[in-house]
């Protein structure tokens, strides 16, 4: 059975995200949660990693009942660190040369809150007995930042292999894309939207994504 390559890919990027958990207990924490901001990106992908797999597991009761406080903790978490901006207008492709960069955010916000409200309940089926293993990190061509290889070991199966490739941005290293199993979170958007986006600007496009009267869609 083919595995939701578009779930992973949104649970894959929460798991690594944001230095501030959405929980009253974090307010406690600033200092110990803003450390784990610093370091390598690898470091940063294994800490922030371990840390919100234990927030899923402690949240899990509460998130299952609440979807709001769900909804509430994808969001902040994807936001924090996905350079939503950047893989927007990546997403684009050809079609964002010489676009606004107010339509390029309009676009990437659509994106993100499409994908927000049909996946993020899919964190609740993740299993937080996985193990987050660092394979490494190599850097992208043209400076264009790093690749962040990992793999998440569990129990029973093959491990699922994870790449985040990041970007300095200011003092933070921010995530662009995500690639599960070899399969790219851009590269699969570029390919679906590109028909719509031959036939219609990009702010119309990201209009029907708001009103959901196109969806963002795991490959099949």
């Amino acid at each position: 059975m083919k595995r939701n390559v578009l779930s992973l890919v949104i649970a894959a990027t929460v798991l690594i995200a944001t230095p501030m958990l959405v929980s009253a207990q974090a307010a406690k924490k600033t200092s110990a949660s803003a450390a784990i901001t610093q370091g390598t990106p690898s470091q940063l992908v294994l800490a922030n990693s371990t840390r919100v797999l234990a927030t899923l597991e402690r949240r899990r009761a509460e998130f299952t009942k609440n979807r709001g406080a769900l909804r509430q903790f994808v969001t902040a978490e994807f936001s924090q660190m996905f350079d939503r901006d950047y893989a927007g207008r990546l997403v684009l492709g050809r079609h964002g040369r010489g676009a606004s960069d107010a339509d390029v955010k309009l676009f990437a916000d659509a994106l993100a809150d499409n994908l927000m409200q049909r996946y993020g309940s899919s964190l609740l089926d993740f299993n937080t007995e996985l193990k987050v293993r660092m394979k490494s990190e190599t850097a992208l061509p043209g400076g264009r930042g790093v690749r962040v290889s990992s793999e998440f070991l569990r129990s029973g199966g093959e491990p699922i292999p994870v790449d985040y490739l990041m970007r300095k941005v200011g003092s933070q290293w921010k995530v662009f894309d995500v690639m599960v199993e070899g399969v790219s979170f851009v590269q699969t958007f570029r390919s679906q939207f590109d028909s719509a986006l031959s036939r219609q600007s990009i702010r119309q496009v990201a209009t029907d994504l708001k009103a959901g009267k196109v969806q963002a869609d795991a490959i099949n």
